[in-house]
C-alpha cells in the first residue's frame, strides 16, 4: 500500500466509518507478536488500513483489514482460500501479497508500503497529464493485468485508487482482492449493503451483474482510468451510482477527442474499442490493447462514428417522438431493472469428509492407487479404509449422512469407480489382483470382470460399457473389460521408447474418449496427460501433469507436480484444448509422484489432502520389533527413491526433489554427520561395490562419482532409457536395472551391450542381487498378484522360486545371506529365512512389524541385519490424518476464473 504523509490512502471512498477504538486496540493486541500497528493510514468502503512493522522482516507494511461486517459474509475460512491466488502473482507493476490470514475475527492481508501517492491524488492535484505520460501509465499497468490474465487472475476493480505512483512508476495494488471478496461472499454482495468495483470505471457486464466476468473487465476499466486521464473526468458522470450505471449499460462514450484535441487518432481509436458495450468487441488482450496505443496507423471503425444526438430527429412529429420516446424509456427502464437484478448464483462451499478414527482413511493404499470415488451424481463418496485386521475395506459415505457403511464383498479393495448411473461400483481386489464389481442396490456377492494382468494405477467406468483399467496387455498400457464380462482387450500402448506406462483412466461422458497419465523414461518431470480416443484406438499426448478430470462446463482440470489444480478449456468431441492453462486451487499435492487423487461431478469435486501428501520426509532407523526412532530429525528432504546405505553403514544416498524439474543426489553422513549435495540433476543413486563411489541415473544414462565429492561425477555408461532401480552386483561387474516392467543388465567392462533377463507380459521389477553374486531376487505380478522370486543369477532362465505367500515387494537381501526382506502388499515387513549354498531352498515367510508409516517407500537393511533405514513424514505431522476434501458448486468459480 502507498501513501504519502499529505495523500490520500489507495483506498474506496472515505465515507464509511473505519474500525471503532475498542476494535484497533484489539487488533493491536491480536497482531501484536508478528506486527507492530503504528498508525491509521485510511478507511474505505470494504477495509482500513493501518502502517504496521513487520517484526519478523523488521520492515514497514501496510495491514488492510476488512470492515466486520464484509468479514461476516465472508467467513474466514474461505476468504483465506481464495486470496491465495493473488499471493503467487510476482510482477514489477503489481503490489505482492506478503501475507493473510485470519484472527481474533479479524480478516486481513499484508502487502508493502511504498513511499509515494495514488493516481487518485495525483489527478485530483493535477485533473490531466500529459498524453505521452497518460499512455506510458496505462502500457504498463495493461502489461501487469496482461500477466495476472495469463495465471488466470482478474482484478476486476481498476481504478485511479488502486494505481500506485512509485518515482512515477505505476504499481497496481489490491490485485486479486476484489475477486477474493466477489467469490468468498458466493455472490451474495448484494445481500451485504456493499459493492465491488467503483461506478465510474464499471464494465458494462459488471454493472449488470454478470458472474462471467474475462479480463476484458480489466481493459474496459484500464480504459476508462486513461479516458480520465486525457480528459480530465471518467467516460460517464451522474449524479448518483444509480444514474452512472445506467449511463455505462446504455449510453454509448463520447469522444476522447471532443474533451482533449491533442489525442492522436490512434489512441483515441484504442480507447474507443476498449470501451466498446460487449467485450467480444473490446481487444481480445491487455497486450494488445497496450499495442494499440503504441502503434500510429492504429484505427478503430468506432472512433470514427459520431455519438448519436437525444433530439427530435428532421420530419418526425412531435407527439409522434414523444410518444415513441416515451415507450423506449419505459423499455430501457425495464431493461435496466433486468440487468441490475441480482443474477442467482449457487455458493461455493468447501468442507472436509469426517470418518471415525478407526475407518479413516487408507495409508496402506495411498500411493498404490486410488482411495477415493464420487459418485455421478456428487451425493456419495466411496472411500477405501484400513480395517482393524490390517486389510482394506472400501465404505460409502453419504453426504446427507454421518455414518459410513461397509460395502459387502470389497475386501482388499482398490480403485473404486462407480457405475454411470451410481447404481453399481467397480474395484480392484488384490489376492490375486482382479476387477470386480458389486451392487449398491440389491446386494449379493461382488462379480468378477477379468483377473487378467490388473494392475493398481486406477479404474474408470465408461458409458460406452467398457471398464477401463491399469494393465499389462500390451507392454503396460490401458486395458478394457466389457461391463458385463468377459475377455479383456487392448486399449492402448506406450509408444516406445520414450513412454514407459499408462494409469490412471478417466472416461469421458460421451465414451468418445479415455483421459489417462503416461509416465516417461526421459525428462526430469516424468507424467503428461493423454488423450484416447477410443474410435481409433490411438492416443495423444496433451500437456505436463497428472489426474485428468473433465467437467460439464466444458474444461478440464489436472494437477501439476507442485500440487496446483489447473484448468483449461477442452473439446470433448474433439479430443483437444484451447487456450492457456489458469490455476483453481492449491494443496491438491501429489504423493510420491504422479499419485492423486481428484473426483469430480457435476456440482461437487473432491480431492485428498493431508497426512500422505506432504512430501517432506525424514530418515529413521525401524529395528526388528518395529521400534522407530529418527536418524538427524533436523534433517528432512523430499526423498523420492531407495535410501541407500554404504557397504559399511556410515553413510546414505538418497534421491530427492524440490519440485516439478529438480531432482537430485544428497549423501548423509550418519546419524547426525553432514549432509553434502552430490548432484543436481539425478535419481536412484546406489553405492558401488567398493563403498568409496557413488552411481546414479540422469540425462544420458548412468553417472558415478566419489560420494565425498572431491571429482564431480561424470557419465559413464551412455543409455537412452531411465531405470525404476538399478545397482551393481557384488563383483561390480554387472549393472542390473528395471525398465518398463522388464529386468536387464550390461557388463562394466568390455562388451557392455543390454541383455534382456526379464522380458514379457508381467510387471518384473526392483531386481537385487545377494551379496554373494549367485541370486536374483525380484517382484512381479505374473500371477495377477506382486510376489517376490528367486531367480539364478546371471543364468536367470535355469530355475525360478517363489518365496512370498500373500503378496510381497521391494525385495532386500541381509548381509550375511541368511534372510531376505520384503515389504506385504499390506505394509508390513517380512522375512524369509534362506540358504545360497550349494543352491538355494527358502523357508516361511514371517512378518517383522507394521511399517505403512513408510508406505510406499522402499527400505535399506543396515549391514548387522538388526535394523532397517526406513522413510516417514515430518516427524511433527507422522499422525496427520487424511481428510476428503469436498468443494460443493466448484463450477461457479470454474467459469468465473475460465469463461468458455
Amino acid at each position: 500500500m502507498t501513501t504519502s504523509p499529505g495523500s490520500k490512502p489507495a483506498l474506496e471512498p472515505t465515507s464509511a466509518p473505519a474500525l471503532g477504538s475498542d476494535a484497533t486496540e484489539r487488533l493491536k493486541h491480536a497482531l501484536a507478536g508478528r506486527y507492530r500497528i503504528e498508525r491509521e493510514l485510511g478507511t474505505g468502503g470494504m477495509a482500513t488500513v493501518y502502517l504496521a512493522q513487520d517484526l519478523r522482516h523488521d520492515r514497514r507494511v501496510a495491514v488492510k483489514v476488512l470492515k466486520p461486517e464484509l468479514a461476516a459474509v465472508l467467513g474466514a475460512e474461505r476468504f483465506v482460500v481464495e486470496i491465495k491466488t493473488t499471493a503467487s502473482l510476482q510482477h514489477p507493476h503489481i503490489l505482492p501479497l506478503f501475507d493473510s490470514g485470519t484472527i481474533d475475527g479479524f480478516l486481513y492481508y499484508v502487502m508493502p508500503f511504498i513511499e509515494g501517492e495514488t493516481l487518485r491524488t495525483r489527478l485530483d492535484r493535477e485533473t490531466q497529464l500529459g498524453v505521452e505520460e497518460s499512455v506510458r501509465i496505462t502500457s504498463e499497468v495493461a502489461d501487469a493485468l496482461d500477466y495476472a490474465h495469463r495465471h488466470g487472475v482478474i482484478h476486476r476493480d481498476i481504478k485511479p485508487e488502486n494505481i500506485l505512483l512509485h518515482d512515477g512508476r505505476p504499481i497496481v495494488a489490491d490485485f486479486g482482492i476484489a475477486l477474493a471478496v466477489s467469490a468468498a461472499a458466493g455472490g451474495r454482495m448484494t445481500e451485504t449493503g456493499l459493492s465491488l468495483g467503483t461506478p465510474h470505471y464499471m464494465s458494462p457486464e459488471q454493472a449488470t451483474a454478470d458472474k462471467d466476468i474475462t479480463g476484458r473487465t480489466d481493459i474496459y476499466s484500464l480504459a476508462s482510468v486513461l479516458y480520465e486521464m486525457l480528459a480530465g473526468q471518467p467516460p460517464h458522470l451522474g449524479g448518483s451510482a444509480q444514474q452512472i450505471i445506467m449511463k455505462i449499460i446504455v449510453e454509448p462514450v463520447e469522444p476522447v477527442t471532443r474533451l482533449r484535441k491533442t489525442v492522436p487518432p490512434h489512441v483515441a481509436a484504442a480507447i474507443a474499442k476498449a470501451l466498446e458495450k460487449l467485450p467480444a468487441d473490446r481487444f481480445e488482450s491487455a497486450k494488445a490493447f497496450a499495442s494499440a496505443l503504441a502503434n500510429p496507423a492504429f484505427a478503430s471503425a468506432t472512433a470514427a462514428i459520431p455519438a448519436p444526438t437525444l433530439g427530435r430527429p428532421t420530419g418526425v412529429p412531435t407527439w409522434l417522438f414523444a410518444l415513441t420516446a416515451g415507450i423506449a424509456a419505459l423499455a430501457v427502464g425495464a431493461a435496466a431493472w433486468s440487468w441490475l437484478r441480482p443474477k442467482p448464483t449457487l455458493p461455493v462451499s468447501r468442507f472436509s469428509i469426517v470418518v471415525p478414527d478407526s475407518l479413516a482413511l487408507s495409508r496402506v493404499a495411498a500411493g498404490g492407487g486410488t482411495r477415493v470415488a464420487l459418485s455421478p451424481d456428487g451425493r456419495m463418496i466411496a472411500y477405501v479404509a484400513d480395517t482393524p485386521r490390517g486389510r482394506r475395506q472400501i465404505y460409502l459415505r453419504r453426504l446427507d449422512r454421518f455414518t459410513v457403511e461397509p460395502i459387502p464383498g470389497t475386501d482388499n479393495g482398490l480403485n473404486p469407480a462407480f457405475s454411470p448411473d451410481g447404481k453399481r461400483l467397480a474395484f480392484v481386489a488384490g489376492g490375486p489382483r482382479a476387477v470386480k464389481v458389486v451392487s449398491l442396490t440389491s446386494g449379493g456377492p461382488a462379480q468378477v470382470l477379468t483377473d487378467s494382468l490388473v494392475d493398481v494405477g486406477g479404474l474408470t467406468w465408461s458409458t460406452d460399457g467398457y471398464l477401463y483399467y491399469d494393465g499389462h496387455l500390451a507392454g503396460d498400457g490401458l486395458a478394457r473389460v466389457r461391463e458385463t464380462g468377459g475377455q479383456p482387450e487392448i486399449a492402448s500402448r506406450p509408444n516406445a521408447p520414450s513412454e514407459s506406462w499408462h494409469s490412471h483412466p478417466s472416461a469421458l461422458p460421451n465414451g468418445r474418449g479415455v483421459l489417462f497419465s503416461v509416465a516417461r523414461l526421459r525428462g526430469a518431470s516424468p507424467f503428461d496427460i493423454a488423450v484416447l480416443d477410443t474410435r481409433t484406438g490411438k492416443h495423444r499426448v496433451l500437456f505436463r501433469g497428472v489426474a485428468p478430470r473433465y467437467t460439464p462446463s466444458g474444461h478440464l482440470l489436472y494437477v501439476t507436480d507442485d500440487g496446483s489444480l489447473m484448468a483449461i478449456k477442452f473439446d470433448v468431441e474433439q479430443l483437444t484444448t484451447s487456450g492457456e492453462s489458469v490455476a483453481i486451487e492449491s494443496g491438491v499435492s501429489a504423493f510420491g509422484l504422479g499419485w492423486v487423487e481428484l473426483q469430480v461431478s457435476p456440482d461437487v469435486l473432491a480431492y485428498v489432502a493431508g497426512g500422505t501428501t506432504n512430501r517432506e520426509r525424514e530418515l529413521v532407523w525401524a529395528a526388528r520389533d518395529g521400534k522407530v526412532t529418527a536418524v538427524h530429525p533436523d534433517w528432512r528432504k523430499q526423498i523420492l527413491t531407495l535410501p541407500a546405505l554404504s557397504p559399511d553403514g556410515r553413510a546414505v544416498a538418497v534421491g530427492t526433489t524440490t519440485g516439478p524439474t529438480n531432482f537430485e543426489v544428497w549423501v548423509k553422513q550418519l546419524d547426525r554427520g553432514p549432509a553434502s549435495k552430490l548432484a543436481d540433476v539425478g535419481l536412484s543413486p546406489i553405492w558401488l561395490p567398493n563403498g568409496t563411489e557413488i552411481a546414479f541415473w540422469s540425462t544420458g544414462g548412468v553417472f558415478v562419482g566419489p560420494a565425498d565429492g572431491s571429482v564431480l561425477p561424470r557419465l559413464r555408461y551412455a543409455r537412452s532409457q531411465r531405470p525404476g532401480s538399478f545397482e551393481y552386483s557384488p563383483d561390480g561387474q554387472w549393472i542390473v536395472a528395471s525398465v518398463a516392467g522388464d529386468v536387464i543388465a550390461f557388463r562394466t567392462a568390455g562388451d557392455t551391450a543390454t541383455v534382456p533377463l526379464l522380458a514379457g507380459p508381467a510387471a518384473e521389477r526392483r531386481a537385487t542381487i545377494s551379496h554373494d553374486g549367485r541370486w536374483m531376487a525380484y517382484e512381479s505380478d505374473e500371477g495377477g498378484q506382486f510376489q517376490i522370486y528367486v531367480r539364478p543369477f546371471p543364468a536367470v532362465q535355469t530355475a525360478k522360486r517363489q518365496v512370498s505367500v500373500d503378496g510381497g515387494m521391494l525385495p532386500r537381501w541381509s548381509h550375511d545371506g541368511r534372510e531376505l526382506f520384503y515389504r506385504t502388499e499390506s505394509g508390513e515387513i517380512a522375512s524369509v529365512p534362506v540358504t545360497l549354498a550349494p543352491t538355494f531352498s527358502a523357508g516361511t515367510p514371517r512378518v517383522l512389524f507394521n511399517a505403512s508409516f513408510a508406505f510406499p517407500f522402499p527400505f535399506d537393511v543396515y549391514p548387522d541385519g538388526k535394523r532397517f533405514l526406513m522413510t516417514r513424514g515430518d516427524a511433527t505431522n507422522v499422525d496427520a490424518r487424511d481428510q476428503i476434501v469436498v468443494v460443493q458448486n466448484y463450477l461457479e468459480e470454474l467459469r468465473a476464473r475460465l469463461p468458455r
